[in-house]
């Protein structure tokens, strides 16, 4: 990755989570880091705030400073409605009182393309969400490139995959005995890294420049139960039971069988290219292999 320091002075971070606090080690030198939390917990090298993004009243986000260079927003939306309302309201408050921010990386999903039955996809593809999470998330896109249209910001959409690290792999479903989809109807799935998506945001804020969206994930997309069975194998655990989609969609709750009904193969040649990104974990299958003996 080029690790060129980046001009921007202020960094403000939105949504203090996983992703965003592995991303902060990986800045550099010459970043004033302020973050928002929804209960103020301190962390060292950033300047923490308190701020609900569910807030009613306009006047709560008044603490967001006015002289930010870069925004990293990774807060998720609410998980209701078809508009992303916390978005609405952070960037309601820099139309109406100033200071925007002059480049925003912002954390996407790659569930705004729907079901596409297996087929490869660059940033190009036609969204087509088909779950509420998703809507949002494309709510969320559309707000920011009108925003930047009327501030001239830059902006740079990352659409994160199921992301993965040591701590967050989903072994609690296979110990419960969730079952996958036979081999005939199983489909694609594509991951990164928690380490890989942190270096893409870093990245991302180092290299501003007009409107981009990049797939974040990595290069191998995975059948959903061939990745579960090698996951299974590394952690010494039952191997999922194969069954039909009409079974396997009485099994699971609705929101798991909207994750696992969709199927599509993602290109991430354009981030490798333009954010000149290299990843620690090409492959979900090398994270677990490099892990043996840990999961």
């Amino acid at each position: 990755m080029n690790t060129n320091t980046s001009s921007f002075k202020k960094l403000l971070v939105i949504g203090l989570g996983d992703v965003a606090r592995r991303a902060l080690p990986l800045l550099g030198a010459g970043w004033d880091v302020v973050a928002t939390q929804r209960q103020r917990h301190d962390v060292a090298g950033v300047s923490c705030l308190s701020l609900d993004l569910d807030a009613p009243e306009a006047a709560a986000f008044g603490v967001l400073p006015d002289d930010v260079d870069a925004v990293l927003y990774t807060a998720p939306p609410p998980n209701d409605g078809v508009v992303d309302t916390r978005m609405v309201a952070v960037l309601a408050h820099w139309l109406s009182h100033g200071g925007a921010p002059k480049h925003v990386v912002y954390i996407s999903t790659t569930g705004v393309y729907g079901d596409c039955g297996g087929a490869w996809l660059d940033e190009q593809a036609a969204l087509n969400p088909e779950s509420g999470r998703a809507v949002r998330r494309v709510d969320a896109e559309r707000q920011l490139r009108d925003f930047v249209v009327k501030t001239g910001a830059t902006l740079t959409i990352l659409r994160a995959p199921g992301i993965y690290a040591l701590e967050r792999l989903p072994t609690d479903r296979l110990r419960r005995g969730v079952p996958v989809l036979n081999e005939a109807e199983d489909g694609f799935s594509n991951h990164i890294h928690a380490d890989d998506l942190a270096m893409m945001c870093v990245a991302a804020l180092n290299r501003p420049h007009g409107v981009s969206v990049y797939n974040a994930c990595d290069d191998v997309p995975m059948k959903v139960g061939e990745w579960f069975t090698h996951l299974a194998l590394m952690a010494n655990l039952p191997v999922p039971a194969r069954v039909s989609r009409a079974e396997l969609e009485r099994t699971v709750p609705p929101l798991q069988w909207s994750f696992m009904r969709e199927s599509r193969r993602l290109l991430n040649a354009n981030i490798k290219r333009d954010l000149d990104v290299s990843l620690r974990y090409p492959s979900a299958l090398d994270f677990l292999e490099a892990h043996r003996g840990l999961i």
